[in-house]
């Protein structure tokens, strides 16, 4: 097996963690020459890759990948590897054998509150969750083509070490905004990892929603660091009256709990099943520094 990760970021890095563990040769992307070394430290074999030209030597190492990645958001434009493929996989990638997508939970928008699986259609609200189910679909129809298995992670809000709510406390950014009713799935960053290599090894392909099985307030979160922590958690700050960017506010417009409940039954077992043990593992392990 040969891995490659377009877009080597936090959720690409634990997913190269877990291969290298399995044996994996492992190659990834980034633009920049200082997080090259970075991933060279992790064992990654670093390619730059600015989304648009792809250099000899990256092209060289993709016709030997077997397993692809594709961790890098799409823009207005499209999906960088969809658009220089032009849609044909085998072109690019001639072994072949399974691709992953990481695309979000945003794609299916705003549910009141209620809960959403794999099966609800998708209402994206954000102009970024309309280009993902673009991209999913496009994914989709080009696994099709190349005939073989593709899995869409959605991930919930993805944290881990050096980015949490602990990390928030001690540089000042933490907030407490409360917005009656609001809930939001998250995903520690190693469990994206582990179900990744859960999926390559069963070669399974679909849709599959990496989330925690604890939709929770934000201010909940925010309120059991600072317990763990011994100190006292921000003030409460009403959501409409508060300073938001227009992204940070965007976030409140999707108000959904959404269900790990497929890959469970697929035998899948989440480490951090929800924000408490996740937390408190971090803060008792001391791994929840940058």
């Amino acid at each position: 097996m040969r891995m490659m990760i377009f877009g080597a970021g936090y959720s690409g890095q634990a997913i190269a963690a877990e291969a290298l563990k399995a044996g994996t040769h492992v190659s990834g992307t980034t633009r920049s020459p200082e997080k090259a070394t970075l991933l060279a430290q992790q064992g990654i074999k670093p390619f730059l890759f600015d989304g648009t030209t792809l250099i000899p030597a990256l092209r060289q190492e993709m016709a030997e990948v077997t397993h692809l990645v594709q961790s890098i958001a799409p823009g207005a434009e499209g999906d960088s590897l969809l658009t220089l493929s032009k849609g044909d996989l085998r072109a690019l990638f001639p072994r072949l054998e399974w691709a992953a997508y990481l695309s979000t939970v945003g794609v299916y928008g705003d549910h009141g509150g209620a809960w959403v699986t794999e099966e609800t259609p998708c209402r994206p609200v954000s102009q970024r969750s309309v280009e993902r189910v673009a991209a999913e679909q496009g994914w989709q129809a080009a696994a099709d083509g190349a005939g073989i298995p593709v899995a869409i992670l959605r991930l919930s809000g993805i944290y881990g070490p050096g980015r949490n709510g602990f990390v928030n406390l001690v540089q000042g950014t933490a907030r407490r905004l409360v917005k009656p009713g609001q809930v939001f799935n998250r995903i520690r960053v190693e469990d994206i990892g582990r179900a990744c290599q859960f999926l390559i090894e069963r070669q399974l392909g679909g849709i599959f929603n990496i989330t925690d099985a604890e939709p929770a307030a934000p201010q909940d979160v925010v309120t059991e660091a600072a317990r763990l922590m011994g100190v006292e958690p921000p003030p409460e700050q009403d959501f409409d009256t508060a300073e938001l960017s227009p992204m940070a506010r965007s976030f409140y417009g999707e108000n959904k709990r959404v269900s790990n409940a497929k890959m469970r039954n697929l035998g899948f077992h989440f480490l951090f099943p929800d924000y408490r043990a996740s937390l408190a593992q971090l803060w008792s392990d001391n791994v929840w520094k940058p």
